[in-house]
């Protein structure tokens, strides 16, 4: 297994604790963020760190270079790529679909004034700009690949 991996769960572990050490030493309404700073880089990097050690391992070499081989072969498998390319591409719609039903229902929802202790006027502005962001950043990265391709 690659030391890229243990060097990552150490980065992990460690910001897991810069982050609980904050949580205990300030007293902040971020603290609760903090905490799950914490909690998810701690699991996270222990997972990394012992993932290493347990495939580094000699009786275990073998079995890694198995399980990475099968890996190779299912992501380069022509199917699975264009099975991938299609749900991420039905995600991707759905998700432009989404953002903007959320943007007009809380439009509504605040102009009907059942939304009344939020501005509306924020969140939906804010739920319009993602959806212009996220078809831009569709329509350059598809440019990009037809170019490249």
């Amino acid at each position: 297994m690659k030391k890229s991996n243990l060097f990552l769960g150490l980065i992990y572990l460690l910001l897991a604790v810069i982050c609980l050490a904050m949580a205990l030493l300030l007293e902040s309404r971020l603290e609760g963020l903090l905490f799950s700073f914490a909690g998810a880089g701690i699991a996270s990097g222990t997972l990394i760190v012992l993932r290493y050690f347990y495939w580094s391992a000699d009786n275990n070499k073998d079995k890694y270079a198995e399980k990475k081989d099968i890996e190779h072969i299912e992501l380069h498998d022509e199917r699975k790529q264009k099975l991938r390319e299609q749900s991420g591409r039905y995600a991707y719609i759905l998700g432009l679909v989404i953002v903007l039903l959320m943007a007009v229902i809380i439009s509504i929802l605040g102009m009907l004034g059942i939304i009344t202790n939020v501005n509306y006027t924020i969140i939906t502005t804010f739920l319009l700009g993602y959806l212009v962001f996220q078809y831009i950043i569709g329509v350059l990265i598809y440019r990009h690949l037809n170019e490249k391709y």
